[in-house]
């Protein structure tokens, strides 16, 4: 466990960890300590920081703290559903077609190839404009957008590790393709794939929160950073807090998940030696 964690003894990895830790409390706690109803007007619109408002009130005359302490939960828990849904979908389409190297690879990689020449951000824009707004399209948009990258990624990693002596010797031994995959590879091609989830993770955020700030993705009255930004940011000028601080939490949030992917890339570069591999060779 301690070699494991080996990223935390890094200035990054500290720093990075515990600013995820401090965004995500925000996001998942901060309703429960919020003064007010992030919906109930508290005093005039657009007025600076009070006793009874800390940062303000937006164009509606709500309170500023309250919404942002209400608005991260949206943020995390979309981008967390459609980054595992990609997963999902991207880590059965790669193994499949790492392992099997037959005439079903090209087949999977040409559609991959397809979905990877589309425009991130206008592919989902026509699908949501499409399908309508909302949140199931949003997450599943944004699934379809990852998962290309994640399969390739995902193919290259499995294509190194069939070819490995313990899986070959689990070949020989009789043990089906499915038990194979699934203890001998998919353990030994998690390093990889745990180093590009943070980067996953961090997209995921920032293009939902882009669908959100363009009125696409969730829609007012929800309290969500991305569109606390967009109701009030032609008032800047009157406010600066209605706007500053959501875009802090998010740049926040994905300065600290870049930093924690970046400690794990590099103790895992280190390190990293494939589990099945040590008992082979040992």
């Amino acid at each position: 466990m301690k070699g494991r964690l080996r990223f935390l003894r890094t200035r990054s990895g500290a720093v990075g960890v515990g600013i995820v830790i401090f965004v995500v409390t925000v996001a998942l706690f901060g309703r429960y300590v919020a003064p007010h109803d992030p919906n109930a007007p508290v005093g005039a619109p657009l007025t600076g920081p009070t006793g009874d408002a800390l940062l303000g009130t937006d164009f509606l005359g709500r309170d500023v703290l309250s919404r942002l302490l209400y608005g991260g939960r949206s943020v995390l828990g979309l981008a967390a559903l459609a980054t595992a849904l990609a997963y999902l979908i991207g880590l059965t389409i790669g193994l499949v077609a790492g392992y099997t190297r037959s005439r079903l690879d090209p087949v999977l990689m040409r559609t991959v190839d397809v979905m990877l020449a589309f425009p991130p951000l206008l592919f989902l824009l026509v699908l949501i404009t499409g399908a309508g707004t909302s949140i199931g399209v949003l997450v599943l948009g944004v699934a379809a957008i990852q998962a290309p990258g994640i399969s390739r990624i995902v193919r290259t990693a499995t294509l190194e590790v069939s070819v490995r002596g313990y899986v070959e010797a689990a070949v020989a031994r009789g043990e089906r393709a499915f038990a194979v995959i699934f203890r001998e590879v998919l353990p030994n091609i998690l390093a990889p794939v745990l180093v590009d989830s943070g980067l996953r993770f961090t997209y995921s955020i920032l293009i939902i929160a882009s669908v959100n700030f363009l009125g696409l993705g969730l829609q007012p009255p929800n309290s969500d950073w991305a569109l606390l930004i967009s109701e009030n940011r032609q008032y800047i000028s009157v406010n600066i807090w209605s706007v500053v601080t959501p875009a802090a939490m998010i740049a926040l949030l994905t300065i600290g998940i870049n930093l924690t992917g970046d400690a794990i890339a590099r103790s895992l570069g280190r390190s990293y030696v494939p589990r099945t591999a040590k008992s082979v060779t040992a």
